[in-house]
């Protein structure tokens, strides 16, 4: 017998160590999520019931749910290891269950989804996870995020090559054709003009070994990388870098640094090109934002981060 568990209470953990306690075989997390639906325009209910048009507090599921149930799935396997969990809430891929998976849940339960569509998702998903464990046994496919690629270097879906000698240019009005008489201008001097490979896998000899892991080895896979935020380094540090050849120049980087971060992304007025400062604080707001996948991406910063809080500490200014 497995215990259902509601995600709305202070501490899971401590319910789902009553059902062990109690006699459980495991446990299921999660419920659904306690929420209002919404209000139209008229401040009238929807959904609604009866002539007084009233409504309650229903169960949110499906993708909205997904981080509450991936922290309760994580949280009771760090804390009750061995134990047997069926997680729920947001499965609807085979890469969303390999994260349950990795969270420490032993199996996975799909609703949502085949409401959504039908039950032939299950097959898709199982297909998935097979594909996905055969890949994690190619050494060769190690930068591969699931059944993801790497990201090629592209512009609006076009593969484009690197930035020219001349500095980047961004890929509008007159700055596009001083880009492409740039590279015209290399490739008739012959000097080589790189460009992007297909990152593409290729098929593997039949005599290269391919181990590829069970189900049951990554159960738990990601759990000691999860933990409180006080367990979290706080003397290496992160700062953004903006790719020139993938950026847009849309500017959504610079708006939502200057608005809600730490006003260290500069944009150019002319070629709407953006630079990130030494006032960068590594709190990928910029990340979240950019529409183009890994254009943005965070490194380590040489150094500490000093800020500059404009007045000396009292002891300083003591002194």
């Amino acid at each position: 017998m497995f215990a259902k568990l509601t995600p709305n209470v202070t501490n899971i953990v401590t319910i789902a160590a009553a059902a062990k306690a109690g006699g459980a075989d495991g446990v299921t997390a999660t419920n659904t999520v306690s929420g209002l639906m919404g209000l139209k325009g008229d401040g009238n209910a929807w959904p609604q019931v009866g002539s007084e048009k009233r409504t309650t507090y229903g169960g949110v599921s499906g993708n909205a749910i997904r981080p509450i149930a991936l922290k309760a799935v994580s949280a009771i396997a760090r804390a009750l290891p061995g134990f047997p969990i069926l997680a729920t809430g947001g499965i609807d891929s085979a890469d969303v269950g390999l994260q349950f998976l990795h969270a420490g849940a032993h199996a996975v339960q799909v609703c949502s989804a085949v409401q959504n569509q039908d039950y032939t998702v299950i097959n898709d998903y199982n297909t998935g996870l097979q594909a996905m464990m055969y890949l994690k046994g190619r050494p060769d496919l190690a930068g591969w995020d699931g059944q993801s690629e790497p990201t090629p270097k592209h512009q609006k879906g076009k593969v484009v090559t690197i930035s020219t000698d001349n500095g980047a240019k961004p890929f509008f009005g007159h700055f596009e054709g001083e880009r492409w008489a740039d590279i015209a201008e290399r490739v008739s001097s012959e000097d080589k003009v790189l460009t992007l490979e297909s990152t593409s896998p290729l098929p593997l000899d039949r005599t290269d070994a391919v181990n590829v892991p069970s189900i049951n080895s990554v159960i738990g896979g990601g759990l000691s990388q999860i933990g409180q935020w006080y367990e979290l380094s706080q003397s290496e540090q992160a700062v953004a870098v903006i790719d020139p050849d993938m950026c847009i120049n849309c500017g959504k980087c610079y708006m939502t640094c200057n608005d809600s971060g730490y006003q260290a992304i500069t944009f150019d007025g002319e070629t709407h090109i953006p630079h990130v400062t030494d006032d960068c604080t590594g709190c990928t707001l910029c990340v979240s934002v950019c529409p183009i996948n890994d254009c943005i991406t965070m490194v380590d910063r040489d150094g500490p981060y000093l800020p500059n809080r404009g007045t000396p500490f009292f002891d300083e200014a003591e002194k």
